[in-house]
């Protein structure tokens, strides 16, 4: 990047964090809910007034973007993406940014609740960011890097390139998105309308990590049912349905397969809503695993565990609920070996150590990567994300968002003649 070229990303990010964007998994709506579109509609406006003339907040609440190519070569379509929704782990609410300027190395003792310190032992990453300048929350909230620094990244991105014409590109595809969090993030895309041949997501933790690997993901519900009596005059009629569903989660191992007790490629079953009355109790689980074909062999033993919850229980019944959720993005980013290998080279353009991670969770490139737009993931930053210990190197952003500039010039060296 040019060595001029005063970054933006950090004062974007603080402005960006205090709007509160939690999203809510027991919503129905698209998004989830309304004042996740409150930073959406500022990010419309700064995008326009930066000269992106065809920015738009949709109905649904994503925004859409475009670079126009300044090229001479047919290049293909890029889109990057980050979603604008904080997690409901931990509230988003009130958040107040501290910069820590030249960060030495020791415990950050948040102010507003001094018992939260993020410590280097539990947070090794830290080391490495003595004398950089490290933004928390105050301790009462998260902080929101997860995935504003994306936001704040990417609109970084657009206003370099349009500040610097000099700088060859072709044409580029912003999409901000509701509700990443809560797993509905691209429920309402407009795949045609986005136009992008490959995309990739700024929602990732380390300088220099290209995640193009990801979990594995289904939904199970198990429903039991039992047999309703009143209680007074319950003796050998009533089948407690909460407790048949007591007895199944008791028989989930204490010491595997659970994230608890996994970690690296090791999958997981993992119980995350109880709910119901002695008649009926319904348990929800998530199910990943980064190859495809385990989810059925965990789900095949989770249901074992109901039936063996059932016959201790004569007069109950189950009936168990299997819902893709999403797949491991690397089925499909494999197919475009050029992808990461562009990221590869920009890293080293931008002087920084490119390495490849596998993320135990899933993006929103998940499931574009399997709607048709191959989409891994690059770096932001964010550490420690869904708590109060959250936060981001003002430097790893600014990392990032060079990487970003010679991307585009790289895919643009690339491109065919007209």
């Amino acid at each position: 990047m040019a060595d001029t070229y005063q970054y933006s990303v950090a004062e974007r990010f603080i402005r960006y964090v205090q709007i509160d964007t939690q999203s809510d998994p027991l919503s129905d709506s698209q998004p989830s809910t309304e004042k996740q579109k409150d930073l959406s509609r500022v990010l419309v406006e700064e995008l326009k007034a930066i000269g992106i003339a065809d920015a738009e907040l949709d109905e649904f609440g994503y925004v859409y973007a475009t670079i126009p190519s300044n090229s001479d070569r047919n290049v293909p379509v890029l889109c990057f993406c980050s979603h604008v929704d904080t997690a409901p782990d931990c509230t988003g609410k009130d958040v107040k940014p501290i910069v820590h300027k030249a960060f030495d190395g020791r415990d950050i003792v948040l102010p507003d609740d001094p018992t939260q310190i993020i410590s280097v032992k539990e947070h090794p990453y830290l080391r490495d960011k003595v004398g950089e300048d490290i933004i928390t929350a105050s301790g009462k909230t998260l902080l929101g890097a997860d995935n504003k620094a994306g936001v704040a990244i990417i609109m970084d991105l657009a206003n370099y390139l349009t500040t610097h014409p000099e700088v060859k590109h072709g044409t580029i595809r912003i999409l901000f998105t509701p509700d990443e969090e809560i797993g509905r993030g691209v429920n309402k895309v407009d795949m045609k309308k986005l136009g992008a041949d490959f995309g990739y997501t700024l929602d990732g933790g380390p300088r220099g990590a290209y995640t193009d690997e990801t979990f594995s993901a289904d939904g199970v519900t198990v429903t039991f049912h039992g047999v309703s009596a009143h209680p007074g005059y319950a003796k050998d009629k009533l089948v407690n349905a909460l407790k048949v569903a007591g007895t199944f989660l008791d028989l989930l191992p204490r010491d595997h397969f659970s994230p608890e007790t996994t970690e690296a490629r090791e999958g997981f079953v993992h119980p995350v809503h109880f709910d119901g009355i002695a008649e009926k109790a319904s348990v929800q689980f998530i199910i990943r695993d980064f190859e495809t074909d385990r989810l059925k062999k965990h789900e095949a033993r989770l249901e074992e565990f109901a039936k063996q919850a059932v016959g201790r229980y004569p007069g109950s019944s189950y009936e168990f609920i299997v819902t893709e959720q999403y797949r491991n993005m690397k089925e499909v980013v494999d197919q475009h070996p050029l992808i990461g290998q562009n990221v590869e080279e920009a890293m080293k353009r931008a002087n920084v150590s490119f390495h490849k991670e596998s993320a135990r969770g899933g993006t929103d490139g998940s499931r574009l990567s399997f709607m048709g737009l191959p989409c891994p993931d690059i770096f932001t930053g964010e550490m420690a994300f869904h708590g109060k210990h959250e936060y981001v190197s003002i430097q790893d952003m600014q990392k990032a968002v060079d990487v970003l500039s010679q991307l585009v010039q790289v895919w643009e060296e690339q491109g065919s003649e007209k």
